[in-house]
């Protein structure tokens, strides 16, 4: 089943509220609500493993920082002039979960074959009601349905992209009970993110300099050494694994001799820890570029973060 071509008539609506978005300011429950309803649809005919051409740009976590978004798609080039793929976290943290999550969303219904989001471990019921959005939904709505509208709609993003069949993408890490790309496809991931077992691992794992695998201290998820990133890009004839999901002071990190590489795009992460954010771009004969970039000016914002930090989540 495909989904059906958007009418004219609802892309110049979509245009609308995407240019509202882009200044910041939320679209009425009722429109979100429709909006989530179209990104299912095409949500639900995406692949736990979606394929990605190239030319297109990766990013990491963005956390709500909505000013920073703007700054990575001035920077970057706006969809649909540049291609995009998400690696998740797109809620909690920041001041603005409402309209990073609405935006990307709304770019997603628009333009559905240019942008690419996957899910993060923050897109996730549980995690939202302790991190920040929840409070946000409830401050600017009155009410928790749009929570529930954008957490139903989380449970259909798919857990990982594969660019040109050789660069892996996804939030977390690696599974102890994962060996190959289709174990993956196999998985059924409408659901809430598990506090164990395989999604719940790609979502969560993080690379380390030991081998082998080891206890994650996030307590979900695993470590996992250089010889495992190394046998998983052989299985599966990769040969990158790019994830997110850690604070990395240049906004780019390499390890496992080059074989995995995390991307983290929220600059100044809580508007305090003063790292750099960067994009990969990966060019259409699959040359990769990055881009770092500082935090966007603030703009209404307090200068103090309501939460410490939280190097683990």
């Amino acid at each position: 089943m495909s989904v059906p071509p958007v009418s004219s008539n609802v892309h110049g609506q979509l245009d609308a509220q995407i240019a509202q978005l882009i200044q910041c300011k939320p679209l009425p429950e009722l429109e979100v609500r429709a909006l989530c309803e179209k990104a299912k649809e095409i949500l639900m005919e995406e692949n736990n493993v979606q394929p990605v051409k190239c030319p297109v740009t990766i990013c990491g976590d963005i956390h709500g920082q909505f000013h920073d978004l703007a700054e990575l798609f001035r920077i970057g080039g706006m969809c649909p002039d540049t291609n995009y793929l998400f690696m998740g976290d797109y809620v909690d943290r920041g001041y603005y979960s409402v309209e990073t999550a609405t935006l990307l969303v709304a770019l997603k219904v628009r333009h559905q074959d240019r942008i690419t989001i996957l899910r993060g471990n923050h897109e996730s019921r549980q995690i939202t009601q302790v991190y920040g959005f929840y409070d946000e939904c409830l401050r600017k709505y009155g009410n928790a349905n749009v929570w529930k509208i954008f957490t139903d709609l989380f449970d259909y993003f798919p857990l990982t992209a594969l660019v040109e069949s050789e660069i892996f993408c996804l939030h977390g890490g690696l599974s102890p009970s994962i060996d190959s790309l289709d174990h993956i496809r196999d998985l059924d991931r409408v659901q809430e993110v598990p506090h164990e077992g395989p999604m719940c691992d790609l979502l969560w794992s993080d690379p380390d300099d030991r081998c082998g695998w080891g206890i994650s201290p996030r307590g979900a998820g695993y470590t996992f050494g250089q010889d495992i990133s190394e046998q998983f890009n052989h299985n599966n004839n990769l040969k990158l694994v790019a994830r997110a999901h850690q604070l990395v002071m240049e906004g780019y990190n390499w390890g496992h001799e080059q074989k995995v590489v995390t991307i983290f795009s929220a600059p100044n992460y809580c508007y305090r820890c003063g790292n750099m954010a960067a994009i990969l771009e990966v060019h259409d004969n699959m040359a990769h570029t990055f881009i770092q970039f500082e935090p966007a000016p603030r703009r209404g914002e307090p200068d103090v973060t309501r939460r410490t930090p939280d190097y683990f989540l």
